[in-house]
């Protein structure tokens, strides 16, 4: 037996794996889960109830559930009060807390995903308050130390060395066990884990320093006469501590100030989310949370309104719609009846009724807000390196630390132990992979919201690494190159004809009456025109045929060839010699016809965008192929692959070719980008090394795609593609400035210099320029927000 249960609670690999074995644990059960889909595949040679999977996981541990629906991926509710968090260093891969507090690998902060503003605000807001507590109790711990360096210093004539020394201890431990301890928490869990990162080196070398600093004030007698000073006390290190502790914390003050700023264009979009709608029920109008809307309710807009829901205009409706927030062009758009509008839009100064089609989740912004947060909290591949850096960067550093305090110890003439101690945690300090760990996941972040903000969606950082990287592109033609719905290209009039003004308000007139899409394209042209209607009785729908009606007396039909030989009417010769013309380029023909003879044809077909060209010229003149693959004839892909130039096209291809030509491709050794907007194109865009969806088309293939470009226009894949370039080249740009530091400041904190020019850094110096390498990175990836796309 197979059966296949969605499941829902995963939220990473490892929720994968562990579900997978739950389920593998019980007699008879082959299972196989699929993190994408939220779905397992349960295989047996015998009836397993629901109830005993159910079972299996519970025993397994994990709030796991089998055959329930998972839960939305979003609502509006959910995105503007609750929190989702992550680890900023990737530990868990996209693993999601839905609580607020540390990584239980590595011990970092859990950062509040994107868009919810409150939560970031309040980390920042809590790591500010502990800030002022640090600085308040660090500044005159800092004074009391420096004192000593003033000639006569007056301190010492209201207390002695001993007394100072017992209240920079008193003062540094607010600082320490208050507002720096989680600090000291992360290491922890660090070593326990034995995942060495930034905070290990921290809280080594800040704890060691403390520590080190309380031994000397309470047993100075434990120390040999060499390191005690003038005052008979043992030189006591609460002042670096404090401040390197202060100084780490405010890098991380910085860093959450800096997820705030990227963060922007997100929150704009989370505040086009109405709380409320005008609900129509009953001839009456009740005001109502969204949440309480449901697909198929009628909504009043009215002037100057968000747009609250997906839906369609009704009967007698009219709008101008602010629609910038999803295509970026301040023009708003006309909307009459049957023409779907969009959550978070704004309307003008009409009032219109709409019928709901999509709420919560399912709505447009939702789903541009999901696919942001998805994107800023996943992890590239680059990131690996960071990563792979790191796992080796930190033994090696505490390596060095012990290796600069065996030197000095057994090196120094005098004080060697001081000397030791001292240079040891420098090198602790000054190499602390802060700024390693902020590489790639700052840049990511800037990156997507810069997408975002010029229409580009952009799922997976990992897409946005594999963009920089293609070399074929393959596009769908309708709805991709083409505007995916029928446009009259042109009218053909026979000899000796009316005047073409009068032939489109018999067009006009007849077709305004119909539903059928042909129809509305000529409708639509002739209201460009400007044209009147007439008057029309005994108006009639031939189906599949055309229409038929009475203007003034006289009786005119609208459609086909079939329909004109059906009813005998005949064709002038030099208006059947145009239409074979245009028909032989794949062009769609509709006929206007008195009782006798056809006055003109309409020459309709998918029009091409205007921008196809120009975006197929980009790809190519940075020497990327441009690929057709069209279901279409081959008439019509030669005259669309020939006009704009395009590499190669192939025409009659159903879904199941177009996957097999990509596989082709990627054998071949190219890495492939698929464009299309059907439901027909999620294989392929799914197949292809990055699918990319027009926002234009269908749910099915934004869903399938890491890319989409809401407004459907071709020239976004150049502009994805600078951004890729960009954002990688910052990388690299912050991983350069994060080792740079390192490997200069590393020999100097061990006291290379110290035999040529007698220069040794302290911690306090150690603790700065690592704190500096942090806010380079965090200013250099804020740079891309300033990037023309």
């Amino acid at each position: 037996m197979k059966h296949v249960y969605p499941i829902s609670g995963m939220s990473c690999d490892s929720c994968r794996t562990h579900v997978e074995k739950a389920l593998n644990s019980l007699d008879g059960v082959h299972a196989t889960v699929d993190l994408a889909k939220a779905e397992a595949i349960i295989e047996s040679d015998r009836h397993v109830s629901l109830t005993e999977l159910e079972n299996a996981l519970l025993l397994q541990g994990g709030n796991y559930h089998i055959g329930q629906k998972p839960l939305p991926k979003f609502s509006p509710k959910i995105s503007l009060a609750g929190a989702v968090y992550y680890c900023p260093m990737h530990c868990e891969g996209d693993k999601l807390y839905d609580k607020p507090g540390n990584c239980p690998v590595c011990g970092m902060d859990l950062v509040a995903r994107p868009g919810q503003v409150d939560e970031n605000q309040k980390t920042y807001q809590q790591l500010s308050r502990k800030l002022i507590i640090a600085v308040a109790f660090t500044f005159p711990i800092f004074l009391i130390s420096m004192s000593e360096m003033i000639p006569g210093n007056p301190l010492f004539q209201w207390a002695s060395m001993l007394t100072w020394n017992w209240i920079e201890m008193v003062l540094s431990l607010p600082v320490v066990f208050y507002a720096t301890w989680m600090f000291f928490e992360r290491t922890w869990t660090s070593l326990k884990t034995g995942n060495l990162n930034m905070f290990t080196l921290i809280g080594i070398g800040a704890g060691a320093a403390w520590l080190f600093s309380m031994v000397a004030l309470i047993f100075p007698h434990w120390f040999p006469v060499q390191f005690q000073g003038h005052h008979g006390t043992v030189f006591v290190y609460f002042e670096a501590s404090t401040v390197i502790l202060t100084l780490v914390l405010l890098g991380q003050v910085l860093e959450a100030r800096a997820h705030g700023k990227t963060n922007e264009a997100i929150r704009e979009l989370v505040k086009l989310v109405p709380n409320e709608a005008t609900l129509l029920r009953d001839g009456k109008e009740h005001i109502v949370p969204i949440d309480q809307i449901v697909i198929g309710d009628l909504i009043r807009v009215k002037p100057g309104e968000k747009i609250p829901v997906d839906g369609m205009l009704q009967a007698g409706s009219r709008a101008s719609v602010d629609e910038s927030m999803l295509s970026g062009e301040p023009i708003p758009v006309d909307k009459s009846e049957g023409d779907l509008v969009r959550a978070g839009s704004i309307n003008g100064n009409s009032s219109f009724i709409l019928q709901t089609q999509k709420v919560g989740a399912e709505t447009l912004l939702a789903q541009i807000i999901e696919l942001v947060h998805q994107a800023s909290s996943s992890k590239a591949p680059i990131q690996k390196l960071a990563d792979t850096i790191s796992s080796y960067f930190v033994p090696l550093v505490l390596l060095s630390s012990v290796v600069t305090f065996l030197i000095w110890f057994f090196v120094a003439d005098s004080n060697a132990f001081s000397f030791a101690f001292v240079n040891a945690i420098a090198v602790l300090i000054i190499a602390c992979p802060c700024a390693l760990g902020l590489a790639t996941p700052m840049s990511v972040m800037v990156g997507v919201g810069k997408g975002a903000q010029h229409g580009i969606l952009i799922k997976h950082a990992e897409a946005l690494e594999q963009l920089a990287q293609i070399d074929v592109v393959l596009v769908d033609k309708t709805g991709t190159l083409t505007e995916g719905k029928p446009s009259i290209e042109r009218l053909l009039v026979s000899d000796h004809a009316m005047e073409e003004k009068e032939i489109w308000q018999l067009i006009y007139s007849l077709n305004r009456l119909s539903e059928h899409p042909l129809a509305k394209a000529s409708v639509h042209f002739a209201q460009e025109l400007g044209i009147n209607a007439y008057d029309v009785n005994d108006f009639e729908a031939l189906l599949g045929k055309g229409v038929q009606g009475q203007i003034k007396g006289q009786n005119y039909v609208i459609g086909n060839q079939r329909l004109l030989t059906e009813m005998k009417i005949n064709i002038p010769v030099s208006l059947f010699r145009q239409v074979a013309e245009a028909q032989k380029q794949g062009k769609t023909i509709s006929y206007l016809a008195n009782e006798q003879v056809a006055i003109a044809a309409m020459v309709i077909s998918d029009r091409i965008k205007s921008s196809s060209s120009e975006a197929i010229a980009e790809l190519q003149t940075a020497k990327i192929a441009v690929i057709m693959l069209t279901g279409d004839n081959q008439e019509t892909a030669d005259l669309v692959g020939k006009s704009l130039g395009l590499d190669a096209w192939k025409a009659q291809m159903l879904p199941a070719a177009k996957l097999d030509e990509i596989i082709r491709l990627q054998q071949e050794g190219n890495k492939v980008a698929m464009v299309g907007d059907g439901i027909n194109d999620a294989p392929a865009l799914t197949q292809a090394d990055i699918g990319i969806a027009m926002g234009t088309g269908t749910d099915v293939a934004m869903e399938s795609a890491e890319i989409t470009l809401i407004k459907g226009d071709l020239r976004d894949i150049a502009k994805a593609r600078k951004l890729s370039q960009q954002v990688l080249r910052n990388i690299k740009e912050n991983l350069f400035f994060a080792l740079a530091y390192n490997v200069i400041g590393i020999p100097i904190a061990a006291g290379l210099l110290y035999p040529y020019f007698g220069i040794l850094l302290s911690p306090m110096l150690a603790a700065l320029a690592m704190s500096f390498s942090s806010v380079s990175v965090i200013s250099n990836a804020l740079r891309l927000r300033r990037m023309k796309l």
